[in-house]
């Protein structure tokens, strides 16, 4: 059970600290006590204002558990955590493992890919080269161009595999290699040559793009394509490319991180490149409580001015290199109207984000603050 993936989808629900952590059985014994409930031992335990929830069944030597704030979360929320919990962990078996019937022979194939990479992937194990017939008969010794694709939608609908390869084949307009890996999770191969038609049309309309740029618009117009085409909302990223025989796990993992980094700090964002994510994934590896003292230190309780507006205006700003002319174009305000918000900010916070020290703290700040604050 790929735990790791789980406890951050659940991160992202809840809005929350979460954290994973293995315990002997004996220290679980002493936390929980040994009551017994129908399925064996109790799943939640607490202990100086945390609640502990066994991730799967207790076994006789360590226990898999998930570390919550009791402050931060209401009993209907823990109790959801709880059912989740035991339907991804118990006896029913989880999506991915079902049995599926593939339609024809590039769907045989794509599932035996899947299979490999699905048990590679929940082992930790990023750096496995693929079997050698598996990577001969699919042609995976040569670049390829990776794409991940997440599903965003809701609803009971199922996306037949073969209308999804249909779809993307007619878009890239040569045959890619479609696998499927979680339920609504989509792993894309495309040639190389997809990069360098893009970067050929640049020239032509002499326009010097790097490889990170064309693979941004490669990434752009699939998204494009996919969110009026699809089923329904989504997200998506890419990678640099690579032979997949030696490098497709550990690619999938940094777009996996990208998509769960963008999703975090970049709400409202649906393109999510690993190569654009040095500082978020900074961040992340900064502890909770740490995050938190940083964020109250800068901020200092200002909630009241942080409203859409303010998030949209600084956002901007950051983001066309801290240029008043061009933020205030992209906002469509005068001005005059966005120095007075950067004025009114300064007088709430003392920061002046139009200085450099004060706009990479602030520019910090507002990433922790998105996965901090309580929604």
């Amino acid at each position: 059970m790929d735990w790791d993936h789980i406890v951050e989808e659940l991160k992202e629900i809840l809005q929350i600290p979460l954290k994973r952590e293995v315990m002997s059985a004996d220290d679980w014994d002493r936390l929980a006590g040994r009551r017994q409930t129908q399925e064996g031992l109790i799943r939640k335990a607490g202990k100086n204002g945390k609640v502990y929830v066994a991730l799967g069944a207790p076994d006789p030597e360590q226990v898999d558990v998930l570390e919550l704030e009791e402050a931060l979360v209401t009993p209907s929320e823990l109790r959801l955590v709880e059912m989740l919990l035991e339907a991804w962990g118990g006896k029913t078996p989880v999506k991915h493992d079902e049995p599926v019937q593939p339609a024809n022979e590039d769907e045989r194939k794509a599932l035996l890919v899947r299979e490999w990479m699905l048990e590679r992937l929940e082992s930790g194990d990023f750096r496995a080269d693929m079997p050698e017939p598996l990577a001969t008969q699919l042609s995976l010794y040569t670049p390829r161009i990776p794409f991940l694709l997440n599903g965003d939608y809701t609803g009971m609908r199922k996306v037949s595999y073969v209308e999804l390869k249909r779809l993307l084949e007619s878009f890239f307009d040569e045959e890619i290699l479609l696998i499927p890996l979680m339920e609504k999770e989509w792993l894309i191969l495309g040639s190389e040559g997809l990069l360098t038609a893009s970067q050929d049309e640049d020239r032509e309309l002499d326009v010097e793009e790097t490889q990170e740029e064309a693979l941004f618009s490669l990434c752009s117009a699939l998204y494009e394509m996919l969110s009026n085409e699809w089923v329904g909302e989504c997200h998506v990223t890419t990678n640099y490319p690579k032979t997949p025989a030696a490098s497709l796990l550990s690619s999938v993992q940094e777009m996996r991180e990208a998509i769960r980094l963008g999703k975090m700090y970049h709400v409202g964002s649906n393109l999510h490149l690993p190569w654009t994510m040095h500082m978020e994934r900074l961040l992340y590896a900064v502890p909770d409580q740490d995050r938190l003292q940083f964020v109250d230190h800068i901020l200092r309780g200002i909630d009241h001015v942080l409203d859409q507006e303010m998030l949209s205006t600084l956002e901007n700003f950051f983001a066309l290199d801290c240029n008043v002319s061009e933020t205030a174009k992209r906002l469509y305000i005068h001005r005059n109207t966005l120095l007075y918000r950067l004025d009114k900010f300064k007088q709430e916070t003392g920061k002046d984000v139009r200085t450099f020290n004060d706009a990479v703290l602030v520019k910090t700040a507002l990433l922790l603050y998105k996965v901090t604050k309580r929604k």
